[in-house]
C-alpha cells in the first residue's frame, strides 16, 4: 500500500519547495511522482511543516571511543533513562545516549540519516557492531587518516597514486563512508609526548607537516571521486588564538576542483576553531574573521560545532587537545592509542552560563551561523558530545530563528559576550526553509547524497519529518513552542513507515550502513597490497585477516560507488 501525506506545508530546498502547500506521494519506501489513490493510505498533515528526514553529518554516536566515553562517566546516565517499552529497549545516558536510545531520540526530532565522525580503522569492526545497534537511522562512518603511518609515508614520498590505492583498499576494508582528518599530524606527535601546533610543524619521525598531509589528502579525495569532500578537524582545536591556524588551513587546497557538486573542504565544528585573544582573560571570539574567509569562497563547507551550555562528555581523535583541556579543568580524564592510526581522548566538561569562556563559545556559534550569507554553506552540529548533546537541535534551531530567544540568553549568560562577541548586534532570523537547508538538504548535498537524501523528489528515499508547525501562524518571540515542535515530531517517516507519531515512537525499524566503493589501478593496487602485508607484519599487533569488516556484518548495506 502506498502512502499520500495530504496538504502539508512543504519546505524542499533542494527542489526550490518553500512553504508550498502540496502532497507527498510515497510507495515501496520512495517517493513517487504518481500513485494509485484509491488504495493509498492518506495522512492528513493539514497546516503541518513537511521537510525531508534530518541529517548528521557530524556526531560521535558509536564506536571505542563513545564506549570508553558512556563508561567514564557513570553520573552522565542518572536522570535521563528511556524505560522500556513493547517495541522499545531501554536505554540511558544524556551526552552519551546508549545505541539503542540514540536511534530513537534522533528519530523523535525527525532526523534518519546519520554520520559517526571518526572511525579509527582498526575499531571498524567494534564500530560497526555499534552502528548496527542504533535503530531508525541510516548510518555510515567518516574513517580517520590524517595521523595513518601508511598515509603519511606515501605523502611524504609524494606517490599520491600509492596513497589513493592504500585509502581505496582502507575505506572499502573497512566499510568507511569519507576521509576523516583530525588534528592532522598532532596526534601521531602524541606519541611522543608532542603536537603539531602549526600547519609547518614536522611531524617526528616522518618529517612530514599538517599542511602537506592536509594537501595530499585533498588530492588522493578527489583523485578518488569521492562524494564527501576532506572532513577536516584543523589543528589547535580549542586553543587561544587558534583563528590563525584555521585561516591558514582554509587556504591550503587553494583553487584545487571538486569531483562534482560539492566542496573540497569540509571544516568541521569551526566554533572550536574560531578563538581569539592571548590569554583567557582576553579571549573573544573570531568568528567574524571566518565567516569572512566562508562568504568570499566556494571551496570551503562548515560545520557548526554549537555549544549549549550543559555539562557534556568531550571526545576527540585530538588526543593533546583533551589533555590539555583536563588540565585545565583537573577532571577525569582518558587517553587511548590506536596503533599506527590515532590517539583520542576523552574528559567531562561543564559549559557554564557563569563562565565567561563557555559563554562566548556558546555565541561564536550563532555568530558563524548568523554571520555566514548562504545557509548552504552552513551545517548545523555540536560536534556531539562535545558542545552538547545533539538532542539541543530543537534548541538551536530556536536560537537561530528567534532574536528574542537570543536576547534572553545573553541576558543569563556571563557579561563578556557583550565585550568580546558580536551576537548581541545581530538581528538576523532563521526562516524555516533555512532551517531545512543546513539540517537537512546542505548535510545531504555535502555528503554527496543528494540523490536519495535531503529532499522530497521523486526517487529520493521517503524519509519525511513533519512537524505541528502551522508557519502562517509562526511567531519568533514564541520560541518556547518553536523549541519544543522541533524537539518532538508530528510524525516521522522512515522508508514510508511511520515510525514516530506525536512524539513516541510506534515502530521500531532497521536503517541501513553507507560505505563507498572507491576504485583505482588494478596494478597500483595489487602493489599496495604487497606493501599493507608485509607492514601489517612488522607492525600491527592483529593479522591482517581480522581487520577488514565484512559486508555480511552490516545492516541492510549500500555501498555508494564512486
Amino acid at each position: 500500500m502506498g502512502m499520500i501525506l495530504k496538504n502539508g506545508i512543504v519546505f524542499d530546498p533542494m527542489n526550490n519547495v518553500k512553504g508550498e502547500k502540496k502532497d507527498i506521494l510515497i510507495e515501496n519506501g520512495v517517493i513517487v511522482d504518481k500513485l494509485n489513490e484509491r488504495t493509498a493510505r492518506v495522512v492528513d498533515v493539514s497546516n503541518k511543516v513537511v521537510m525531508p528526514g534530518g541529517v548528521e553529518i557530524h556526531s560521535h554516536m558509536a564506536g571505542g571511543k563513545v564506549n570508553s566515553g558512556r563508561a567514564l562517566r557513570p553520573e552522565d546516565h542518572r536522570g535521563f533513562v528511556m524505560p522500556k517499552t513493547d517495541i522499545t529497549r531501554s536505554g540511558s545516558g544524556f551526552s552519551t545516549p546508549t545505541t539503542f536510545m540514540t536511534g530513537y531520540l534522533y528519530s523523535k526530532m525527525g532526523y534518519t540519516t546519520g554520520m559517526t565522525a571518526a572511525l579509527p580503522p582498526l575499531m571498524g569492526r567494534h564500530t560497526h557492531e555499534e552502528l548496527k545497534d542504533i535503530p531508525m537511522m541510516d548510518k555510515g562512518a567518516l574513517t580517520l587518516l590524517g595521523n595513518n603511518w601508511f598515509v603519511m609515508r606515501y605523502l611524504k614520498e609524494g606517490d599520491i597514486e600509492k596513497c589513493a590505492a592504500y585509502v581505496s583498499w582502507l575505506l572499502n576494508a573497512v566499510k568507511g563512508y569519507a576521509v576523516k582528518i583530525v588534528n592532522p599530524g598532532g596526534s601521531e606527535a602524541w606519541g611522543w609526548g608532542k603536537n603539531c601546533r602549526s600547519i609547518d610543524d614536522p611531524v617526528p619521525h616522518f618529517d612530514i607537516t599538517p599542511q602537506e598531509i592536509i594537501k595530499g589528502m585533498v588530492e588522493v579525495n578527489e583523485r578518488l571521486c569521492l562524494p564527501h569532500s576532506v572532513h577536516l578537524h584543523p589543528n589547535n582545536l580549542g586553543r587561544l588564538g587558534n583563528f590563525e591556524t584555521t585561516l591558514q588551513t582554509m587556504k591550503i587546497p587553494n583553487g584545487t576542483k571538486a569531483a562534482g557538486d560539492r566542496q573540497v573542504l569540509q571544516v568541521t565544528h569551526t566554533q572550536f576553531h574560531s578563538y581569539g585573544g592571548d590569554s583567557w582573560k582576553t579571549f573573544e571570539s573570531k568568528a567574524d574573521a571566518i565567516a569572512d574567509v566562508i562568504n568570499k569562497s566556494d571551496d570551503i563547507i562548515i560545520d557548526t560545532g554549537f555549544v549549549t551550555l550543559d555539562e557534556t562528555t568531550t571526545m576527540t581523535a585530538d588526543g593533546p587537545m583533551e589533555f590539555y583541556l583536563s588540565g585545565l579543568t583537573r577532571l577525569k580524564w582518558v587517553n587511548r592509542n590506536i596503533e599506527l592510526e590515532t590517539s583520542p581522548g576523552i574528559t567531562p566538561f561543564v559549559f557554564s552560563k557563569k563562565m565567561p569562556t563557555a559563554s562566548i563559545q556558546w555565541a561564536i556559534g550563532l555568530e558563524l551561523a548568523l554571520l555566514i550569507e548562504d545557509p548552504w554553506k552552513v551545517l548545523l552540529t555540536t560536534d556531539h558530545p562535545n558542545g552538547g548533546p545533539f538532542i539541543r537541535y530543537p534548541r538551536i534551531i530556536a536560537w537561530l530563528m528567534s532574536e528574542k530567544y537570543r536576547e534572553k540568553t545573553i541576558s543569563e549568560v556571563h557579561k563578556a559576550v557583550n565585550k568580546r562577541s558580536v551576537v548581541p548586534t545581530l538581528d538576523r532570523e532563521y526562516d524555516l526553509n533555512e532551517i531545512a537547508v543546513i539540517t537537512r538538504a546542505g548535510q545531504a548535498k555535502s555528503l554527496g547524497l543528494d540523490h536519495i537524501k535531503g529532499h522530497l523528489g521523486p526517487g529520493a528515499h521517503a524519509d519525511i519529518a513533519v512537524y505541528d508547525i502551522d508557519p502562517a501562524n509562526l511567531n519568533p518571540n514564541n520560541y518556547a513552542e518553536i523549541e519544543e515542535k522541533f524537539a518532538n515530531t508530528a510524525y516521522t517517516i522512515k522508508d514510508g513507515e511511520i515510525v514516530v507519531k506525536d512524539g513516541e515512537i510506534v515502530k521500531v525499524v532497521d536503517g541501513r550502513t553507507l560505505f563507498v566503493n572507491a576504485k583505482v589501478d588494478p596494478g597500483i593496487e595489487k602493489d599496495v597490497i604487497k606493501d599493507i602485508e608485509y607492514n601489517f607484519k612488522r607492525f600491527y599487533s592483529i593479522n591482517l585477516a581480522n581487520y577488514p569488516v565484512r559486508k555480511e556484518y552490516l545492516t541492510r548495506p549500500m555501498e555508494i560507488r564512486t
